[in-house]
């Protein structure tokens, strides 16, 4: 009787303890992150039939049960991802926001700048210092373009460095989430029980992962975690791990992508695949920001130096010659895909050539067996089929595309950027003051014997001046009997608008006289406003000695306020202004957004946190329960003792 009392006590003795040690050991790691609290779970030893009945033998240790829900702590991860990844995006965008609206190191001041320039060109009849002050505030607007674009190069450095290092982590946490599976596979064979502090530490890496890219967790054989990434793409099954790897874009040298390693193979993953977290974050940013707002200001400065140039060339410098580019246009970007057939030898250039056509997007130019099609990444739309090369560009979306022939195979393809580096390579091509062609090429004039009121316009030319001119000088004589203008070029195109606005024509030599009309011919357009006299004339002559003459510049000038983009709808400071606004738009919408998950996820941590975290205060009442019990269970050994003793001295 007393060997069973001693029994039972003993049973609620170790049971009081491990309940003491299990308690301590809460207390003690109730500040490691990842911790969950563990209770011991008792339950009745086995029954002894005494023949009368069932005699209890005392308790026993049935778990050390660990307080964990899964579904919580999946929430968690998820909102930790999320978190994570509009952090990284936010800490990226809000560079941009800064750097585009500052009012000293934006784009607006100095495009401002210029355009006074320009202007203060022409109030000063086109006088050396005021050439120069042009010429410098040139100088200083291709300046800052080449340094926000420098800036923006030094964030994508930026982002190369985040995504490597993310890599990097993520490798490192999956081999130890592989470690982990097979160490605690490996007790919970031997022991048929798991080790909890090991759950613990992996379900913690488990979540630290989820700051660099979001994973999915399942339950595999043996206790383990599955974990995936992306697409579904495995990062850990069983005692696996699989690897990512930072590789450079096939089409971009500098630019990292992330890649999946599958044996001795890489396959790169696109930047949508992998969302949430530091690397999902920083993807996100470059494919959604960076990229778009470089290629933004590249069209800026692209469409620029375009209409500045077409400009330009219809004016004349100081020594009566016609203008040069002004601005350099730089080229579109062009990745050669490195899977391309080796033996390909086939080149594809891309220069834009009308801003008001240009697209926000990246082109694809791919062969196959029909010929090249070129896509607009944006939409995925085919906007060239079945190209095949023939020595001349081929047009889309405002954008030459130049396609040598060659050798090529199916599938090779090429991606076409096409004002990526627009504001990198603007520069200033006029170097010389004596360069700015500021006159107009043409002047008109109404001789002294004329009897009529006629006022002739000084004149204007468009492009088409500088592939059919007339020869000049062109005398136009009035027949008032006929009520015709004489004296246009032989077999040349004359279009009239009338005061009204309303074209007609196209006529030819002679024309009829109408008041206020404009007349085109030869890209040379004239205004006649007033009542001639008959065998009045009207000169139109050459201006190779204009020194003075300010018109083309004064034209220039109005470039300011000239729709050239979007079709005709933007001017060059509102499309740099829709680029602040969208950057500054979204950059708001992440912050709120990141507030937003950080609410959630302390929400969420709270909410597992009160299933598995430390109560100090549940502890401490815990601890004077298993100190009692243990003292109890004490009395009951030290009762069966005495039982003992005193059965064993009736024996002597």
């Amino acid at each position: 009787m007393s060997g069973n009392l001693l029994s039972i006590g003993k049973s609620g003795l170790f049971a009081a303890q491990a309940g003491l040690a299990t308690t301590g050991h809460n207390i003690t790691n109730a500040n490691v992150a990842g911790y969950n609290r563990q209770v011991v779970v008792q339950a009745t030893a086995p029954m002894l039939d005494t023949g009368v009945g069932f005699q209890g033998t005392g308790t026993q240790i049935a778990q050390i049960k660990r307080y964990s829900d899964e579904f919580l702590n999946s929430q968690v991860r998820n909102a930790q991802a999320s978190k994570s990844g509009l952090d990284s995006y936010y800490a990226q965008i809000s560079q941009i926001d800064n750097m585009l609206a500052d009012q000293t190191a934006g784009l607006s001041p100095s495009l401002q700048g210029f355009f006074k320039g320009v202007q203060d060109m022409a109030a000063n009849r086109a006088s050396v210092p005021s050439r120069q002050a042009m010429l410098s505030a040139a100088d200083t607007l291709a300046t800052r373009f080449q340094a926000l674009d420098a800036r923006f190069g030094e964030i994508r450095e930026g982002v190369n460095s985040t995504i490597e290092t993310s890599v990097t982590m993520i490798n490192s946490y999956a081999n130890q989430i592989a470690q982990l599976n097979e160490q605690i596979g490996n007790f919970a064979s031997a022991n048929q029980s798991v080790p909890n502090d090991l759950l613990d530490k992996r379900d913690q890496l488990v979540m630290e992962l989820n700051t660099h890219v979001k994973a999915n967790v399942m339950p595999g054989d043996n206790n383990s975690l599955t974990v995936s990434i992306g697409n579904g793409q495995p990062l850990v099954v069983g005692q696996r791990a699989f690897q990512l790897a930072g590789v450079k874009s096939p089409t971009d040298p500098g630019r990292i992508d992330v890649g999946y390693v599958t044996g001795n193979k890489v396959s790169t993953l696109a930047d949508s695949a992998l969302s949430g977290g530091t690397l999902g974050g920083a993807l996100e940013f470059r494919s959604k920001t960076l990229d778009p707002a470089q290629s933004a200001l590249g069209k800026v400065a692209i469409g620029m130096a375009i209409e500045f140039n077409a400009q330009h060339k219809l004016g004349l410098d100081q020594g009566g010659k016609p203008g040069q580019d002004f601005f350099q246009v730089a080229k579109a970007v062009v990745g050669r895909n490195e899977k391309n057939a080796s033996t390909s030898d086939v080149a594809v250039e891309a220069i834009v050539r009308d801003p008001a056509d240009l697209k926000d997007s990246d082109y694809k130019v791919e062969f196959s067996s029909t010929g090249y099609n070129v896509y607009r990444l944006s939409d995925n739309e085919r906007v060239i089929k079945d190209y095949i090369p023939d020595g001349n560009p081929v047009k889309a979306d405002g954008i030459d595309f130049m396609i040598s022939t060659g050798t090529v195979a199916v599938g090779d393809s090429f991606l076409v950027r096409p004002t990526v580096a627009g504001a990198a390579n603007f520069n200033v091509l006029v170097k010389d003051v004596a360069g700015i062609a500021a006159a107009a090429p043409i002047v008109t004039e109404t001789p002294v014997g004329n009897t009529g009121n006629v006022k002739i316009s000084p004149g204007t030319v468009d492009k088409d001046f500088l592939t059919g001119a007339p020869g000049l000088p062109v005398e136009l004589i009035y027949d008032k009997d006929t009520g015709m203008l004489d004296g246009f070029p032989a077999g040349m195109q004359v279009r009239i608008v009338d005061s009204k606005g309303v074209e007609s024509g196209p006529f030819t030599n002679p024309v009829a006289f109408e008041d206020g009309a404009t007349y085109t011919f030869g890209g040379v357009s004239i205004t006649l406003s007033g009542t001639p006299g008959d065998g009045d004339k009207f000169d139109i002559k050459d201006n190779s000695g204009g020194v003075g003459d300010t018109r083309n510049i004064g034209l220039l000038g109005d470039l300011q306020t000239k729709n050239i983009f979007n079709g005709g709808t933007a001017t060059l400071q509102s499309s740099y202004a829709q680029l602040v606004s969208t950057v500054g738009n979204k950059t708001r919408e992440v912050q709120v957004n990141g507030q937003a998950a950080e609410a959630l996820l302390a929400q969420t941590r709270t909410a597992a946190q009160d299933v598995s975290g430390v109560n100090l205060d549940e502890e401490a009442t815990n601890l004077i329960k298993y100190q009692q019990a243990y003292q109890a269970a004490g009395k009951v050994m030290q009762i069966a003792g005495t039982i003992f003793d005193t059965l064993l001295s009736i024996g002597r």
